[in-house]
């Protein structure tokens, strides 16, 4: 049986582009092993088709127009006091970018462990 658990937690959206790199490496690759690092909870980097950010000039992945930067949107979600702990963490990334914080509900769905049996085992 599922178990469900609902609790008030912080995402934390992180707004860059697939170009930002640090250190010559992939910004937001730099930022979620940051968090995961911390111990956050959990991160995902999504990639947008378009959008535009403080330059103004819009990014596409139209197949006529080619893109060097498409937009990046990095979701991390963890307690409150956990995610304003990691903020510090972004402060020497040299990045241009959003960040924006929003309280949100979260809801976590679990189901508990069976015990593992093979087929050749009778499930007792």
């Amino acid at each position: 049986m599922t178990m469900k658990s609902s609790e008030r937690i912080v995402r934390l959206s992180i707004f860059v582009g697939d170009g930002d790199v640090w250190h010559h490496k992939p910004l937001a690759g730099e930022i979620v092993q940051r968090a995961h690092d911390a111990g956050l909870a959990g991160a995902t980097v999504i990639r947008g088709i378009e959008g535009y950010g403080a330059t103004s000039r819009i990014h596409t992945a139209h197949v006529f127009r080619l893109s060097d930067d498409l937009p990046l949107l990095i979701t991390i979600a963890d307690t409150e006091e956990r995610i304003r702990g990691f903020l510090p963490q972004l402060d020497d990334l040299e990045m241009s970018g959003l960040v924006t914080l929003d309280e949100v509900e979260g809801i976590r769905y679990t189901v508990p462990e069976r015990p593992h049996t093979h087929w050749w085992q009778h499930a007792q």
